[in-house]
């Protein structure tokens, strides 16, 4: 088991990051590592990006993190069996010493960030250790939790940030002096990304960092439905288990900022003629016959005023803003901070989607959340239905409400670069 002792104590100081054997791939076994590797499950395309990683390399790890059958038992089953193959035939292998990893990510146009990954504590919130700052979905925690049950595994880690204490902390200067050395692990996915893994097994060096650690809070950037699975699994196993801990990948922004995007919307059976003429009267409506870009350009000016939204499907946008304040009055909570009444995703769902479209939040079938500007639009209008482009949130509202113990509407934003998936896993019985 990988699963570190610990004391009440040092368990509510803040951030508890344990070594784990990293369960990797041999890049012997596999066509290469970037042809393994995948976004996280639920910022993945489907159909068209899960058939293109299927067929990227027999060994991707999307066919452990969404594999495909029938059923969802035999889903899990698949990947389970999946799972344990691998391992046996040496195409996934755990590492020989328990560590911590950093983790960078670079990217040509500027972007660089690292972080450390780690096997971390899974806190209550009344702890106030782990923000999170959106809602889940009840359905979507019971999938991953079913996966995570049937492989005994962490297969990705979700993002947490926090804010560091500068150059001389230990964890940043772990991180710092790590990245001048050979790396474990090297590739480049076909986004353009470099990434390079290294590994701290310095039983001082580990120390050093947790106790770093330790002294800080994080949010969670991306993944609150695995975080919520965590908490989930860990309640079904008597403590301590390998279940009282979760793989995460931890940044400090006050030396990597994030970059923050907006989630996108899919309606599907809902022709965008339709979704104009609900929402006439009670919003600005404005045709733009623009390119995408131009587009979300305009879109940005009209929210830098208010809510403001792009609706598209049918070939070009139409730029919904200046919402009836009655209406807004009658179909949002009073009972938060305005800081979060007057978020996009707030208006979007409390009003657009509660009140004027009649479409719920967690249907499946009749709305899809997607990360990808371009595929949503593509998506909507080969599919007949109605994509709402979001503008996203500054970065600061979302710690300040998650801070405050205020949820936002799911799905409300998008941190980035995320982890890629299939460099580390963890399994619960290495």
């Amino acid at each position: 088991m990988n699963t570190a002792g610990h004391s009440e104590a040092t368990a509510r100081r803040g951030l508890e990051l344990t070594p784990f054997r990293g369960l990797r791939y041999d890049p012997d076994r596999v066509g290469s590592l970037a042809a393994v590797t995948s976004p996280p499950y639920d910022v993945v395309v489907r159909p068209d990006g899960l058939h293109h990683l299927q067929d990227s390399d027999p060994h991707n790890i999307v066919r452990l993190i969404l594999p495909q059958a029938p059923t969802v038992g035999a889903r899990n089953e698949q990947a389970s069996d999946t799972l344990r193959r691998w391992q046996a035939e040496g195409v996934l292998a755990a590492d020989t010493d328990p560590g911590l990893y950093v983790y960078e990510q670079r990217h040509a146009d500027g972007m660089l960030q690292r972080g450390i990954i780690g096997a971390l504590r899974v806190s209550d919130p009344s702890e106030g250790v782990v923000l999170p700052h959106e809602d889940v979905m009840p359905h979507v925690v019971a999938d991953r939790a079913a996966l995570m049950r049937a492989t005994s595994a962490n297969l990705e880690p979700l993002l947490l940030t926090y804010r560091g204490n500068g150059s001389t902390a230990a964890a940043a200067q772990a991180v710092e002096r790590l990245a001048a050395e050979p790396p474990i692990l090297s590739t480049t996915t076909e986004d353009g990304y470099s990434h390079r893994l290294w590994s701290i097994t310095d039983p001082t060096d580990l120390a050093r960092v947790q106790a770093d650690l330790a002294r800080h809070q994080a949010l969670i950037a991306d993944g609150h439905h695995r975080w919520a699975t965590y908490r989930r699994l860990r309640a079904e196993h008597p403590s301590p288990s390998p279940w009282d801990y979760g793989l995460v990948l931890l940044v400090d922004t006050a030396r990597y900022p994030l970059r923050v995007r907006a989630i996108h919307r899919l309606l599907h059976g809902l022709p965008v003629a339709e979704a104009l003429a609900a929402v006439e009267g009670l919003f600005r409506i404005r045709r733009l016959d623009v390119p995408l870009a131009e587009a979300l350009e305009a879109l940005a000016d009209a929210a830098c005023a208010g809510n403001a939204f792009l609706l598209t499907g049918d070939g070009t946008f139409h730029l919904i803003d200046r919402p009836d304040p009655d209406l807004l009055a009658r179909t949002i909570p009073a009972d938060r901070p305005t800081a979060w009444r007057t978020l996009d995703a707030t208006v979007l769902h409390a009003t657009l989607l509660d009140h004027v479209w009649h479409i719920p939040e967690d249907d499946p079938t009749r709305i899809a959340y997607i990360h990808d500007t371009a595929a949503t639009v593509a998506k909507a209008e080969r599919d007949g239905g109605t994509a709402v482009l979001m503008h996203p949130v500054r970065e600061e509202v979302v710690r300040d409400l998650a801070r405050q113990g205020v949820t936002m509407p799911r799905k409300s934003t998008s941190f980035g670069p995320k982890p890629a998936s299939g460099l580390v896993l963890r399994a619960l019985d290495v």
